[in-house]
C-alpha cells in the first residue's frame, strides 16, 4: 500500500489567512520529503475556511521545490471555469511538473460556490460532463477547433494564424492526457460507475463511515467491466483522517478533541451538510435521527488516531472492513500545533506505513 496525501484545504475562521498559505505550502514540501507517493489539493472560491481559490495556482508554487511527489488537483470543479481555460492552464501545469500532474476533476459540492458562478440551479453534473469532454477535444485535436455544447462553444476559427502561434492550444506533457482522477462521496455511486467506464481513478473521500466507503469498490468494478477495462484494487485511492502520537493519550488530547483541528474540521463539513440535507454519509446507519450525528460522534468513527501500534491496528481493521486499496491518502488538517502536525506525517511514513504493509504482506 503507497501513501499519500489529501488536503481541502480547511482552516478554522478567524485564523490569519497568509500564515495558512504558509502552512499548507509546507505540508506539501514534507510530504515530498518524507517520501509520500502524491498530494491533492481542492479548491473553493467563496469560502474562508476552505481558503485555496485555486488548486493550480497553488501546485504552481510548489512545482518547482518537490522533487518526487506527484501533485493533483483535488478537485478542478469545472462548470465553475471555461474548458479552454482549464485546459490551457493544467497543459502548462503538467509542463512545470514534466508529468507530476494528476487531473482530478469534479462537480463542485460547495454551495455557495455554485450560487456565486450562476450554477446552484443548473445541471451541473451536464456541464462536468460537457466540460472534460471539451477539454480532452482541445487536447486531442487541432485549431482552430469548433467545438459546440449547450453550455459552451469553443473556436480560434476567425483569428487563427497558425504560423504566428496565435490561436492554437497547448498539449499536456502527458499524453494523450495527464491520468484523471475523481472523488467519491456518495454510497453506491453511479457516478463513480461512469467514470470508471471512462477509464478514471477514483478517490474515496475521509468523510463517509467504512461501511459507506466499501460500497465504492463494487461500482468501480462494474463500471470497468462495462468500460472495457481491468479493475485493479491498486489503482483505489482511500482518505482517511489520522493523527499519530507518541502515545495514545497525547493523540487522543489533539486528535479527538473537539476544540482541535479535527473537531473543527468535522463541524465545519457537519454544519454544511445538515444544511443541505445531507448527513446520512457520516451514519453507519441510516436510522440513526441527525440530531445523534454530533462532533463527537464523528470523531469517534472517522477519525483514526493514537501512538503507533495503535493506529495501525485501526488502520488494518478499516482495511478489513473495506477491502484492499492500492493508495492510503493522509487527510491534511490545521496546524494547530505545528510540531505535533509535523510530528504525525514524520511517524506515518516512518513506522505506520511500514509496519501497516508488513502485516499486509504477512496475511
Amino acid at each position: 500500500m503507497k501513501l499519500g496525501f489529501f488536503t481541502m484545504p480547511l482552516h478554522p475562521a478567524g485564523r490569519n489567512y497568509t500564515q495558512t498559505l504558509k502552512e499548507d505550502r509546507a505540508t506539501i514540501l514534507l510530504a515530498d520529503e518524507l517520501g509520500f507517493c502524491e498530494a491533492f489539493i481542492g479548491e473553493h472560491a467563496t469560502d474562508v475556511c476552505e481558503s485555496i481559490p485555486s488548486c493550480l495556482a497553488f501546485i504552481a508554487s510548489v512545482a518547482f521545490n518537490t522533487k518526487q511527489i506527484k501533485l493533483g488537483s483535488g478537485t478542478l470543479n469545472l462548470p465553475n471555469a471555461h474548458p479552454a481555460q482549464v485546459a490551457a492552464n493544467v497543459a502548462m501545469l503538467d509542463h512545470m511538473l514534466e508529468g507530476r500532474f494528476l487531473f482530478g476533476i469534479g462537480p463542485g459540492g460547495l454551495r455557495s460556490d455554485m450560487e456565486v458562478f450562476g450554477n446552484l440551479d443548473r445541471d451541473r453534473n451536464a456541464m462536468f460532463v460537457e466540460s472534460i469532454d471539451q477539454i480532452l477535444a482541445i487536447w486531442a485535436g487541432d485549431a482552430p477547433y469548433n467545438i459546440r455544447g449547450k453550455f459552451w462553444d469553443i473556436s480560434t476559427e476567425r483569428t487563427l494564424i497558425r504560423e504566428a502561434g496565435q490561436g492554437v492550444m497547448l498539449k499536456p506533457y502527458q499524453q494523450p492526457h495527464p491520468p484523471i482522477v475523481v472523488t467519491v462521496v456518495v454510497p453506491h455511486s453511479k457516478g463513480l460507475v461512469a467514470a470508471a467506464q471512462r477509464g478514471w481513478k477514483p478517490i474515496t473521500a475521509n468523510f463517509l463511515q467504512p461501511v459507506w466507503a466499501a460500497t465504492h469498490w463494487a461500482m468501480y468494478e462494474q463500471g470497468c467491466t462495462l468500460g472495457g477495462h481491468v479493475a485493479h484494487r491498486r489503482d483505489w485511492r482511500v482518505c482517511k483522517s489520522i493523527f499519530v502520537g507518541d502515545d495514545d493519550s497525547a493523540a487522543r488530547r489533539y486528535g479527538n478533541d473537539v476544540a482541535g483541528p479535527y473537531g473543527s474540521y468535522y463541524g465545519n463539513l457537519l454544519a454544511k451538510r445538515k444544511a443541505r440535507g445531507a448527513a446520512d454519509v457520516y451514519k453507519h446507519d441510516l436510522t440513526m435521527p441527525d440530531a445523534a450525528v454530533t462532533i463527537e460522534y464523528v470523531l469517534d468513527s472517522l477519525v483514526i488516531c493514537g501512538g503507533v501500534n495503535r493506529v495501525v491496528d485501526q488502520l488494518l481493521a478499516f482495511r478489513e472492513t473495506i477491502g484492499d486499496f492500492g493508495t492510503l491518502l493522509y487527510a491534511g488538517h490545521d496546524w494547530a500545533e505545528a510540531g505535533l502536525a509535523r510530528r504525525s506525517m514524520e511517524l506515518m511514513a516512518e513506522r505506520v506505513m511500514p509496519a501497516v504493509n508488513a502485516a499486509i504482506s504477512g496475511s
